[in-house]
């Protein structure tokens, strides 16, 4: 009997650089948490001998994308309390 397709690791690797293109056309680094959580996810099917459940393999998947995000919102924010002000307006 076959796998079902979400114990398929390329079809994780594939969701991940599908949610990377979307990344760059709608920046924000959400979709981009979400896009290593799938890497992340494919990665672990290649261990040999593990096969978890559907509601197991979400909850890592929802778990490496949240770590993820996370990492990304601490390493690119702005410094606490800073705010963005423009000196002078483009169109003087």
């Amino acid at each position: 009997m076959a796998d079902p397709f979400w114990m398929t690791w390329w079809i994780w690797m594939a969701g991940a650089l599908a949610l990377g293109i979307l990344e760059i056309v709608l920046p924000g680094f959400i979709f981009l948490g979400f896009a290593i959580g799938a890497a992340g996810t494919g990665l672990l099917l290649l261990i040999p001998g593990l096969a978890p459940s559907l509601p197991v393999l979400m909850l890592i998947f929802a778990v490496l994308s949240l770590v993820a995000w996370l990492a990304l919102r601490k390493t690119f924010a702005h410094p606490h309390g800073q705010v963005k002000t423009f000196e002078h307006d483009i169109n003087d």
